[in-house]
């Protein structure tokens, strides 16, 4: 589920927003256009903003329908990692070179972030999505499945209107409400958005600079820690406590390598942070150390396997190796994955809804019945703890 900044999202939600979704989809812009005329818009700016809002059946099968989330991390990384995608990273690195310099100045964050996320959203710009942006937010606003984070929106994409920077009719991007090269919501474009080429607009569609210094903005207001690393790849000792590692547990890197954990090459990027041991595959997969810049891709998306490679991605576009893929137990199926979180559920595990996804809260779900079972506790569920249980 890709959703920028979900946390502020949440955060800005009234009373009434979280109170009002479906039922008759004219009925509810009705509704929207009453709360906005209520929070002080202009009665004829929204009745021109709400002509012609149409519910979208695609955004819909689209928010449905997020199986690659369903793939393993090797799997998944590797294809949405490509070697023509990695010198196309380096390439646009070299070319807007000056504004990630000024990124890095201003708000700290290192340009193979920016570029990780550039590449994945959009492919550097070049695939920015042909969603109607008004007509996506108002739907999956209707949508009772996260209304809290859609119904905001659309009141921001109102304010952009009303600035002259949003066409309620003519703009465009991805299926849930996101607008330009890096993706963002109409909030985080009102909050973050950085006119990076000095003529007077924030235009996150056309404007790399635009879009790399919004993008820069976001990533610090969400919490970035200038200079630090995010993630590191290790190697572990074969004899190492399994239900030591995952995002729950933290101690300072240099107490890991204490109990023989160990950079693939070089040295640790930072002995005196705090980090998590992170195996996205269990113990037999590729080894992180996740440093607490780590956390902050949360923020920009809730997907575990979708931050945890592009965070990757952002160290081999800064040099890193290659990871060490091992050789991980087979992933369990679609069917199995769902079958296995029924049952963590009916123990009383919060396992985030019943998807089909690995996602952080199964994880911890499954680690945590490894460890009751005396299954190495890894947090990577195999058929034989489906079994078990």
């Amino acid at each position: 589920m890709k959703t920028l900044a979900t946390a502020f999202a949440i955060a800005l939600v009234t009373t009434t927003a979280v109170s009002a979704c479906g039922g008759n989809f004219g009925s509810f812009v009705n509704d929207l256009k009453t709360e906005a005329v209520s929070k002080g818009h202009n009665a004829k700016a929204v009745d021109a903003f709400f002509s012609g809002v149409r519910a979208d059946a695609k955004v819909i099968r689209a928010d449905r329908a997020q199986g690659i989330f369903q793939m393993p991390f090797v799997d998944f990384s590797r294809r949405l990692i490509s070697n023509n995608r990695l010198q196309s990273a380096r390439a646009n690195a070299k070319k807007w070179d000056s504004v990630f310099d000024r990124v890095e100045r201003n708000y700290g964050v290192s340009r193979g972030v920016l570029l990780a996320f550039w590449a994945f959203e959009t492919d550097f710009g070049a695939v920015q999505g042909n969603f109607n942006t008004v007509n996506a937010l108002v739907t999956l606003a209707h949508d009772c499945r996260r209304p809290e984070l859609f119904r905001p929106q659309v009141f921001a994409a109102l304010e952009l209107f009303e600035r002259g920077d949003l066409d309620p009719r003519r703009t465009t991007g991805a299926w849930a409400g996101e607008i330009g090269m890096v993706q963002m919501l109409p909030e985080d474009i009102i909050r973050n958005g950085v006119d990076g080429d000095g003529d007077g607009k924030v235009r996150l569609k056309t404007s790399a600079p635009d879009a790399l210094m919004s993008g820069g903005n976001l990533l610090s207001d969400l919490g970035w820690r200038k200079g630090e690393p995010w993630l590191q790849e290790v190697t572990m000792p074969s004899n190492f406590d399994w239900a030591q590692t995952g995002l729950d547990t933290t101690r300072k890197a240099s107490e890991w390598a204490a109990m023989g954990v160990a950079p693939r090459s070089g040295k640790l990027q930072s002995a005196n942070l705090p980090a998590s041991i992170l195996l996205p595959q269990g113990r037999n997969g590729p080894a992180f150390l996740a440093y607490p810049n780590f956390r902050v891709f949360f923020e920009w998306n809730q997907s575990f396997i979708y931050v945890t490679t592009a965070a990757y991605f952002a160290t081999r576009i800064e040099g890193a190796d290659p990871y060490v893929a091992g050789n991980p137990t087979a992933a369990l199926s679609e069917d199995q994955m769902r079958s296995l979180q029924k049952k963590l559920a009916a123990r009383g595990h919060d396992v985030g809804g019943i998807d089909g996804i690995l996602g952080a809260k199964t994880r911890s779900a499954v680690q945590k019945e490894q460890a009751r079972l005396g299954l190495p506790a890894d947090a990577w569920p195999t058929s034989k703890l489906l079994n078990s249980l």
